[in-house]
């Protein structure tokens, strides 16, 4: 019985998999859930903005226009998949589909030194530093990356692909470290 159910489960994942037409229908699926998401964060920004305008870039502002930033730049991936898949160089496929990760670092990292520095002021403990921290941190991944991405450009090495892609996993592990820290 068992092996029948995980036959059949198996032959549908099969057919999914195999099927351009699902593929195409979930990949524009995501198209439009990441261009929904993007709007919704434009118009928030939008929103602040015209409401208190006096207030310059504000940490809430800037979460909502890197939020827009991200989605988009994934809406269009998704969009334009076929498109993105047979760049060339290969690096270009890699910076596309790597880039809305880090961008989602840098924002979701904002997020948690808003946390953080909130946590900090209510308690009365200094918050200077964290600004220094949060762009250090956020350069030297960028650096790091864009690195890994030249190298990949002038030799295309599926080891530095591999620790490009280890690279991606460890930056998500720690911007999740920081939201347990000083998110929950």
């Amino acid at each position: 019985m068992a092996a029948e159910i995980g036959a059949v489960v198996g032959d549908w994942w099969q057919d999914i998999n195999e099927s351009t037409q699902w593929q195409d229908g979930i990949f524009y699926t995501l198209c439009a859930a990441y261009a929904l998401v993007s709007s919704v964060a434009l118009i928030q920004f939008i929103r602040i903005e015209l409401r208190v305008p006096e207030n310059g870039l504000t940490t809430q502002k800037v979460f909502h226009f890197m939020n827009f930033i991200v989605n988009a730049v994934r809406a269009v991936a998704f969009g334009f998949h076929k498109q993105v898949f047979i760049m060339h160089p290969k690096a270009l496929v890699l910076i596309f589909l790597d880039l809305p990760g880090l961008l989602f670092f840098s924002t979701y990292t904002l997020l948690v030194l808003f946390w953080a520095e909130t946590n900090h002021q209510a308690t009365s403990l200094p918050t200077d530093k964290f600004r220094v921290v949060y762009i250090s941190v956020n350069a030297a991944m960028y650096f790091i990356q864009v690195c890994i991405w030249v190298y990949l450009w002038i030799d295309d090495n599926s080891v530095v692909e591999l620790i490009g892609k280890i690279f991606i996993a460890v930056v998500s592990i720690l911007a999740a470290l920081g939201f347990m820290v000083y998110g929950g």
